[in-house]
């Protein structure tokens, strides 16, 4: 199986040992406690389940600008995206202190990591800006990842961890929460060699579907990851249980047996683009994954970035041999009326616009809130009927 990013294998942060997470449980009760931002806890998640292997905990303020300006850490790692627990009250914690971080997701604030500090450092205005800049591309206050990066607060706290639970993830989602370390496990028991991944934040419509196809057929893989993000989003995307529930459907009814796995991680998005490309890339090979999907505008929002940044990134910033998984490169896909089936745009230079089904996300929003199917070209008849049940429910509330 593929190796780990810079391992020989998975160094989950998670304690798995009982006697030591009972004790490590008790011991956080007696430590100074910090409540971390969901940024920060996200983080802790995907380094507790082995998605951020090799890191062992949060980076430093050095190592947080040298990823951001060149996607390496100081001593040579390659890294597209800064680690970091930024927090804006961390009074009485200093260097040295071993402390609970709670997790402000869920009720009751319960421990979520015992992190020994290394360093407290406190970031520049400036310092802020340039890191918001390197990683989103821009610093405009409406980008929500921006929004989300600059509110974290400016005392960044560094240092190893030792991860107790996983949040919300596997109480809310116990069917398609998993640990990279479980995924890994789980492709070795199905004998899959090749396997290519799917990163999803939304409802699976019938082009996703397609090219998820077309990329097993043209890589000639075993099976297909379909990984979805279980985290915090932008106000208006569609939450984590409607979109599980209706991928779980598109898959029990258009994939043959055994092609596909359905999980999820827990991560908030980023929207950062192309740097957030590159960390899907990262951490799909950790999960033991050989090639990623990266579509038109792949982790992307608004007109931020070009519709092929992402893909383009891998060329000009990721230096050769620095990650083993590669990219399948997608264009936009349609359902073409003159093919009668979906096909990559690129791939149907005599077609105009009104050759294909296309319709916005504005459009098939209120069409769902309305009770209306999309039409099947664009959204299989199942999954458009969770989705009108979803829409309905929440045009009902407002």
């Amino acid at each position: 199986m593929i190796k780990p990013h810079g391992a020989e294998e998975l160094s989950p942060l998670f304690v798995y040992d009982t006697e030591k997470h009972h004790a490590l449980n008790a011991e956080a009760e007696t430590l100074p406690s910090l409540l971390v931002s969901s940024a920060a806890a996200a983080n802790a998640v995907m380094l507790g389940a082995g998605y951020f292997t090799p890191l062992k905990g949060y980076m430093n303020l050095a190592d947080s600008l040298a990823v951001a300006k060149d996607l390496c850490t100081t001593d040579g790692l390659f890294w597209p995206v800064p680690i970091v627990n930024l927090s804006k009250d961390a009074q009485g914690i200093t260097a040295g202190q071993r402390i609970a971080l709670r997790d402000p997701n869920v009720d009751g604030n319960p421990v979520l990591a015992i992190m020994d500090v290394e360093a407290v450092e406190t970031v520049s205005a400036e310092q802020i800006d340039f890191m918001a800049e390197n990683i989103f591309g821009t610093l405009d206050d409406k980008h929500p990842g921006v929004q989300t990066f600059k509110a974290q607060g400016n005392i960044m706290l560094s240092g190893p961890i030792q991860v107790l639970n996983f949040s919300y993830f596997q109480a809310d989602f116990p069917d398609t929460f998993r640990t990279a370390v479980e995924i890994r496990n789980e492709i070795a028991e199905r004998g899959w060699e090749k396997v290519v991944a799917f990163q999803t934040r939304n409802p699976m419509h019938r082009a996703h579907e397609e090219l998820c196809r077309m990329a097993m057929e043209d890589l000639g893989t075993d099976g297909i990851l379909i990984h979805m993000l279980l985290g915090q989003l932008k106000p208006g995307d569609i939450p984590a249980h409607v979109r599980d529930a209706s991928i779980r459907k598109m898959v029990e009814v258009y994939f043959p047996k055994n092609t596909v796995m359905i999980t999820g991680y827990g991560f908030d998005m980023l929207y950062a683009g192309p740097r957030e490309a590159v960390l899907h890339a990262l951490f799909r090979q950790n999960c033991g994954c050989t090639h990623l999907i990266v579509g038109r505008d792949h982790a992307g929002v608004g007109d931020y970035y070009g519709g092929f940044d992402a893909q383009t990134i891998f060329d000009e910033k990721v230096p050769a041999g620095a990650m083993d998984i590669e990219i399948y490169r997608a264009d936009h896909t349609a359902y073409s009326k003159k093919l009668d089936k979906v096909v990559m745009m690129r791939d149907a230079p005599d077609h105009g616009k009104e050759d294909f089904v296309l319709l916005s996300g504005t459009k098939v929003r209120e069409m769902l809130g309305n009770g209306i199917a999309p039409p099947p070209e664009f959204s299989r008849p199942e999954v458009a009927k969770i989705l009108m049940e979803y829409y309905q429910i929440e045009d009902a509330k407002a």
